[in-house]
């Protein structure tokens, strides 16, 4: 994701001028084959351990921004925050499961103090996600309910190899962990692979079954100003993977896999379930890549809003299709690094905001829906009386 960000930050789409990108690895050949690939002087390469504070405050000085994209899961988030802040650098992050939002928006303060500012959350989802829930909020005069949703699905011949369509921690955590939602009124904690529901769309998706996952979009949109103040009682985010795929992750967590980051102990060695997962699938893509076949990636991310507008009962629908292009030819997964890419420029390119803010709390959402265009992603947004 962060070598996507790179791509979309150097390429004729940038939106501010950009002088430097320091490109920060803990593996040096990460970044000389990204250096490599992209041939662009701007780039400053940096082998960085993160966990060094003396390194990492060195790294941030002098930065007009730090775009955190380490995994959530490493357990770095809060510290590379925290580092922000000491350094007076503005800070952003691509989020996911909602496991440090709470305690990062309790920073809001400080932050404000110090005069920094920080976005949290800001990939697509959650990032994109949240402009389509404050697009559809801002359709309202009364809100009763907002519903996200995101769907993928993969087209072309039946791939015979597990691959993973990002973070393997990030897919078991969503089939194995409880989540939070925003029910009646209040969060609520619901068991994994609840709030099944099932919603009939275009294809390449057609019939798909939908699940909540832990999220960090249910943890700041119904609370941010003007969705909680138009009277909200439900808010919820669910998720569908490719249906060929969800059933070999259920499997997964079925065999114990749930418990990714707790040690086995195989013959006097200890070893993590998900660092044995990724070596095996690793080896197997490498091992069988000429048995896998090209496939097309297809996403649809939606927001529907029920609640009234002119003090009528209406329905309000903000939708994005991501579909393949040319322009995305390099990309794992051009809709999170394009999103981070766009949500870092427009927090550049606009006057600055101190605190700790989530994207549908920050952004001109009209704007950003333009680059997300410019990108060649598929806005349609809606208002419908009943």
């Amino acid at each position: 994701m962060g070598a996507g960000i790179v791509r979309d930050l150097l390429s004729e789409r940038a939106i501010v001028d950009i002088g430097t990108v320091r490109v920060c690895d803990s593996a040096a050949d990460r970044i000389e084959r990204l250096a490599a690939e992209l041939a662009d002087p701007r780039i400053e390469p940096l082998v960085l351990d993160v966990t060094d504070p003396t390194a990492l405050g060195r790294t941030l000085r002098g930065a007009d921004l730090c775009i955190n994209a380490v995994p959530t899961l490493a357990g770095h988030q809060m510290m590379l925050f925290e580092a922000a802040l000491g350094a007076r650098v503005p800070y952003l992050d691509l989020g996911g499961l909602g496991i440090y939002t709470v305690r990062q928006l309790a920073e809001h303060e400080r932050f404000v103090a110090a005069g920094v500012t920080a976005v949290i959350g800001a990939g697509s989802d959650p990032g994109m996600s949240n402009i389509l829930c404050r697009s559809v909020a801002d359709q309202l005069d009364q809100i009763e309910r907002i519903n996200l949703y995101w769907a993928c699905e993969l087209v072309g011949e039946e791939n015979p190899v597990l691959c993973p369509p990002y973070s393997i921690a990030t897919v078991l955590a969503e089939y194995a962990y409880p989540s939070t939602q925003f029910l009646d009124g209040r969060h609520v904690q619901c068991p994994p692979q609840t709030g099944r529901e099932t919603l009939e769309l275009p294809q390449p998706w057609g019939r798909c079954e939908f699940m909540y996952t832990p999220h960090s979009e249910p943890l700041t949109v119904p609370l941010a100003a003007g969705i909680r103040d138009k009277g909200i009682r439900e808010f919820t985010w669910k998720l569908h993977l490719p249906h060929r795929e969800h059933e070999a992750w259920l499997g997964l967590v079925k065999a114990g896999f749930g418990d990714f980051d707790d040690p086995l102990r195989i013959d006097g060695v200890e070893v993590k379930p998900v660092r044995f997962l990724e070596a095996l699938l690793r080896r197997n893509m490498e091992r069988n890549r000429a048995r896998m076949p090209s496939q097309d990636t297809h996403e649809i991310h939606f927001a529907l809003g029920r609640g009234r507008k002119s003090g009528a009962p209406a329905t309000a629908r903000c939708e994005v299709i991501v579909a393949p292009d040319p322009m995305y030819h390099g990309y794992v997964d051009a809709g999170t690094s394009m999103n981070a890419s766009i949500a870092a420029q427009l927090l550049l390119d606009s006057p600055r905001r101190a605190g700790v803010f989530a994207p549908e709390s920050y952004f001109d959402t009209r704007r950003y829906l333009r680059e997300l265009e410019r990108r060649h992603f598929k806005v349609h947004l809606e208002t419908r009386h009943e």
